[in-house]
């Protein structure tokens, strides 16, 4: 199903993979990875003017080039290295694309659009870690992205807890991860919301419950309604875009 909100077009496509598109046409794809996940799997869409890569469990070269062209801008943080990864090998310079590299704080145009990007991390001292008591995602391996498309500022925060700035962001479209387990529960991704204020909440990222490989059978599958009712309480109006392989 796609949402339709303003000039824009939305596709969440699985996992934390959304596309955009403009009145004007130009089409952005955030995270269009991993391909472990089956993300784009049969799928070559090859209109993607600009791809995002938030950090690099979601960082996936087949995965980018199914929805590249020729002339595509490729933005990826700074942190991604595929020395550290296990699903690539192939660097973000040596794809046959324009690459950017971005820090966690820092604001940019690209042509008709314009982008900021925060830091995106688990809190050592919260629920978000591994065995040895290591976040996910530590800091300064991983940022959010806010793009502006026609008019409407649309912010994926990246595999993250909620944190204070948040909330002081000024978005409309709050892309909210809800699957817990390595970012940010339904729980507090609504109570974010609230706090946020966006003109829409669509939720991603709750398809593959208990990401966290040993754990995995341990975590529960997302409520994703009880989400939805959680947000509109707040006043917050909320939309889902289902795809084949969510749990829902």
């Amino acid at each position: 199903m796609t949402v339709r909100f303003g000039a824009l077009t939305v596709d969440w496509l699985g996992h934390a993979c959304v596309r955009l598109e403009g009145h004007t046409g130009v089409v952005i794809y955030v995270d269009p990875g991993p391909g472990r996940h089956g993300v784009l799997e049969g799928h070559e869409p090859g209109d993607g003017d600009l791809v995002v890569v938030s950090h690099g469990h979601h960082y996936d070269p087949a995965s980018i080039r199914r929805v590249a062209h020729d002339e595509t801008i490729v933005v990826v943080h700074e942190a991604v290295d595929v020395t550290d990864l296990e699903h690539a090998s192939e660097r973000p310079e040596d794809l046959p694309y324009e690459v950017e590299r971005v820090r966690d704080d820092e604001g940019f145009v690209l042509g008709p659009l314009d982008l900021f990007t925060t830091p995106a991390f688990n809190d050592p001292a919260g629920p978000n870690t591994d065995v040895d008591g290591e976040p996910y995602h530590p800091d300064g391996t991983g940022c959010g992205f806010g793009i502006t498309v026609d008019g409407v500022t649309v912010y994926w925060p990246g595999d993250t807890d909620p944190f204070e700035f948040h909330a002081d962001l000024e978005v409309d479209l709050f892309l909210a991860p809800i699957g817990g387990a390595t970012t940010m529960d339904r729980h507090e991704a609504a109570d974010l919301a609230g706090e946020m204020r966006p003109d829409l909440v669509l939720p991603v990222r709750y398809d593959l419950a208990g990401e966290r490989g040993d754990d995995a059978d341990g975590v529960a599958a997302v409520d994703v309604d009880a989400f939805v009712l959680d947000v509109a309480s707040r006043g917050v109006p909320v939309v889902l875009d289902s795809h084949p392989d969510a749990d829902q």
